[in-house]
């Protein structure tokens, strides 16, 4: 895409998720991204940074396979299909396991959303036709990673492979932010372009969602990183 990470926006970035002092109940603060994409950024310690339409409903695309996967793993039966339905559907973005998975529990995503307090996270007529927004998924990982960091989600988003199940590139959007260890994908696969990214890094969880193009997605969230570094102090 053109853009280069510099060794001072890494260091900032890094520094701050590594020393920001904890603020109760913190505002995120604002940073300015096309309408077309929402994107928010959250820490274990309180603090973040997100647009002005962070918490708008978008179609959950594909991650609402993070939700049926945080559900079968706590609440399913602790069967090898349903670990192996959920390594399906986060590495590989499996459809398939989706709608086994959806089938089989179709509490699912509701019962995440009431545990995590995710306002905007609602369950569909299938598992691809709910909402969220991209403040939730991104609270949703910092729950994650404060209460449960052994979880095997994040295993597999660190595996996640270089394409998807359907032939899909996974490689854009939040992938791209610094420090980022792991990522969940997602895109619509019909009509006007959609694309989902929610990654995590150490102790910060990031999340967009574009009414455009990955490549669309990926300008975005790197043009907002010299608001985000700039932005620092005030944010602390």
């Amino acid at each position: 895409m053109g853009y280069r990470l510099t060794v001072s926006t890494l260091v900032a970035l890094g520094t701050c998720l590594a020393l920001a002092t904890p603020v109760a109940s913190a505002t995120p603060c604002q940073v300015a991204v096309p309408q077309r994409t929402a994107m928010s950024v959250r820490t274990i310690l309180g603090i973040g940074w997100g647009s002005a339409n962070e918490h708008e409903p978008r179609s959950s695309l594909s991650l609402a396979k993070l939700f049926l996967a945080d559900y079968a793993l706590r609440h399913g039966d602790r069967s090898a299909d349903d670990r192996d339905l959920a390594e399906r559907m986060i590495r590989y973005s499996d459809d398939s396991a989706a709608s086994l998975m959806a089938a089989k529990y179709p509490q699912a995503v509701g019962t995440i959303a009431g545990e995590y307090g995710l306002t905007a996270t609602r369950a569909g007529d299938d598992w691809g036709a709910g909402t969220t927004s991209a403040a939730d998924v991104s609270d949703f990982l910092v729950a994650k990673l404060r209460t449960d960091p052994g979880s095997p989600i994040f295993e597999w988003m660190a595996a996640a492979g270089s394409t998807a199940l359907d032939g899909t590139e996974q490689d854009w959007g939040t992938a791209r932010f610094p420090l980022v260890l792991g990522t969940k994908w997602g895109w619509s696969d019909s009509g006007e372009p959609e694309v989902a990214s929610a990654s995590y890094g150490p102790g910060f969880a990031v999340t967009a969602h574009t009414h455009g193009t990955a490549a669309e997605q990926t300008a975005d969230v790197l043009g907002a990183l010299p608001a985000i570094t700039a932005g620092l102090i005030a944010c602390r």
